[in-house]
């Protein structure tokens, strides 16, 4: 058994406070399908090697997924995404989240449903654009 630190799970999860996990956990028993889908497609390092955890605490907030490696968060938006209420607080989380160092890339639920193989395509460019940031 792996044992986290306070002090890693601290920087893994950006300080998240107890909360923010329960909900976290909530939300893997709930998953949409697009998500299910992209879980199944993602888990256990089998894209490309990477670790990619899902409904992960950031500060306050829960990324859909995320690749702690390459500060990577992946959202994936359903119609609720759309109003213009959504899409406000849509852009000031990620702005918030890119503040401490994360991409943000987001999908639509259709993307992942009808062409995830597209999809993991685009996250796979979207780590080597950060792996090659990184190396520079």
């Amino acid at each position: 058994m792996i044992y986290i630190t306070k002090s890693f799970q601290g920087i893994l999860n950006f300080g998240a406070k107890n909360e923010t996990f329960e909900n976290a956990k909530d939300m893997r028993k709930n998953q949409t399908k697009a998500e299910i889908a992209l879980w199944e497609a993602v888990r256990s390092r089998r894209l490309a090697g990477l670790k990619i955890r899902r409904q992960h605490p950031v500060k306050q907030f829960i990324l859909d997924f995320y690749c702690h490696e390459y500060l990577l968060g992946i959202e994936i938006d359903g119609s609720v995404h759309e109003t213009d209420e959504a899409k406000e607080y849509d852009l000031n989380r990620a702005a918030e989240l890119e503040n401490l160092g994360i991409t943000i890339i987001r999908f639509k639920n259709e993307e992942v449903l009808n062409d995830l193989s597209k999809v993991l395509t685009k996250i796979r460019n979207k780590v080597a654009e950060l792996r090659n940031e990184q190396i520079q």
